[in-house]
């Protein structure tokens, strides 16, 4: 994956300003930088959501990547099993994929019943299921609010899907669980050597 002299701007705010980066094309890439520096747009341009003013994005295309947001985007009304369901295939194993996040017994507990680490944890199951059979995972801020044992526990699952992952982190815990840490500065948003 690569971005080659890459340029965005949210109308007058430019945040990437020929931007050229190559990522590791598997294990876990961690992005480490102040907040508001320009992460989350990468992201977003690597998943395919937004596109670049100039330059060029090589990434395996939104059809083939999974991404989980900072807000965790639950559907509101439903229990955490019934999330899961509508990303996995019908049949499939929602309990498991509860247990890989430490959620047994939560499956029909409301999500507003649940507290911000666990909501969190769901989007994070329901992230790994839609992940199965993609090219690239996106995690943007994956374990705000996930204790450091939750957190290491559901890496071991994440890892465990065999593609690429990239993503957004400020906390020291969830850097250390990267392969590769890439520090940033900015806007724009510019690798730290």
């Amino acid at each position: 994956m690569r971005l080659e002299n890459v340029t965005f701007s949210y109308g007058e705010k430019r945040v990437l300003d020929g931007l050229t980066l190559t990522l590791p094309g598997s294990d876990v890439t961690a992005l480490s930088g102040p907040s508001g520096c320009g992460k989350t747009t990468l992201l977003r341009l690597l998943a395919g959501l937004e596109t670049p003013l100039s330059g060029l994005v090589e990434a395996p295309g939104l059809s083939d990547t999974a991404i989980l947001f900072q807000e965790d985007r639950l559907l509101p009304g439903f229990s955490a099993a019934s999330q899961l369901r509508a990303v996995l295939p019908r049949g499939a194993d929602v309990g498991a994929a509860l247990s890989a996040v430490g959620l047994e017994g939560e499956a029909d507990t409301p999500v507003e019943s649940l507290s911000g680490g666990m909501r969190r944890r769901v989007a994070l199951a329901r992230a790994m299921a839609y992940a199965a059979g993609k090219r690239l995972l996106l995690l943007d801020e994956p374990f705000t609010g996930v204790d450091a044992e939750n957190a290491a526990g559901i890496m071991e699952h994440l890892r465990a899907l065999g593609i690429p992952i990239v993503l957004s982190a400020h906390d020291a815990g969830s850097l250390a669980l990267a392969d590769t840490v890439i520090r940033f500065s900015g806007p724009p948003l510019a690798a730290v050597i």
